[in-house]
């Protein structure tokens, strides 16, 4: 198996698997870990400061994680994807090869990421979803391959995501449109 290494303070249940499979880059873990029971992190995954899982999560190879991050029980990071600073995946969320989630995001629970286009139909490649600081993403959500998300933007609960999502703007619907953003909304998150 890969090795992996650690910073100091580090909580890793003997239930939690890391540093999985054969790669030539071990899984880098900064301080302050918690990672529990059923968690399967791959090899080649760089975590920062502070990361927090739930149970059951799996972190696939190629996969760059910031500082403060959480990623809820049952959520699934399938590799080649980055994620940035004070980030909140929450129970339940798939989040594609090929995805970039910027820094202060909220991904609300059932959310679902997508990369392929046409599955099993064509071979186009894989493009996930951008999904830009500050960003919120509610529950049971779907983001088609491909569409960025805005800086500060909000996308409501079930709502699916087919073309981009500007700046400061509301998506809401199925397939959602885009609205202004109501005040109680307009600002940062507020996640660390």
């Amino acid at each position: 198996m890969t090795q992996f290494v650690h910073g100091d303070g580090c909580l890793i249940d003997e239930e939690a698997t890391v540093g999985y499979g054969e790669f030539d880059e071990p899984t880098r873990i900064g301080d302050n870990a918690t990672i529990r029971a059923g968690s399967i992190v791959y090899g080649d995954v760089t975590i920062g400061d502070a990361f927090t899982t739930g149970h059951d999560i799996l972190i696939r190879e190629g996969t760059t994680i910031g500082d403060d991050v959480l990623v809820g029980t049952k959520t699934v990071i399938d590799g080649q994807t980055t994620v940035g600073d004070n980030v909140s995946l929450q129970t339940n969320v798939y989040v594609p090869t090929e995805t970039t989630i910027g820094s202060n995001v909220f991904v609300g629970p059932g959310a679902v990421m997508t990369n392929d286009e046409y599955p099993v139909r064509t071979d186009n490649g894989l493009e996930g979803p951008t999904i830009e600081d500050g960003a919120s993403i509610g529950a049971n959500a779907t983001l088609l391959p491909g569409v960025t998300i805005g800086e500060n933007a909000f996308v409501a609960a079930g709502s699916v995501v087919t073309e981009d999502v500007p700046p400061d703007t509301l998506a809401v619907g199925t397939p959602a449109t885009v609205q202004t953003l109501p005040k109680p909304l307009e600002g940062a998150n507020q996640i660390a």
